[in-house]
């Protein structure tokens, strides 16, 4: 198993039925990670603790809504709820080295 795939594990564990905040909380991350798999070994050790579990991310994104309230409504749209996602978990940009189809890889600050 990969480590993305124990990652999404972890992640599956922790949400409950299907459409409920935490859940959805769930979902957004594995995208995250589908799309940046080098940041699944964070994630794994982040589940493992009790206070950074999916319920707590969430109750940060449900913070952040409540403080941005219009009356009775509040929400969060998706880049938000993704930059509070990444800061919970501490899953900054890591720059990435990119490779040619030969192996050879390219650095492009060598360009600037």
């Amino acid at each position: 198993m990969t480590t993305l795939e124990i990652a999404l594990d972890k992640i599956s564990a922790q949400q409950p039925r299907e459409r409920t905040p935490v859940w959805m909380v769930g979902e957004q991350l594995k995208d995250i990670l589908r799309g940046e798999p080098h940041l699944a070994e964070l994630v794994i050790q982040d589940l493992e603790r009790e206070w950074m579990s999916l319920a707590k991310c969430e109750a940060k994104i449900k913070e952040f809504a409540d403080k941005h309230k219009t009356g009775t409504f509040s929400c969060v749209i998706p880049s938000e709820a993704d930059g509070i996602i990444r800061e919970f978990y501490g899953l900054t940009e890591v720059p990435r080295q990119q490779t040619t189809g030969n192996g050879v890889v390219i650095n492009l600050e060598d360009f600037f």
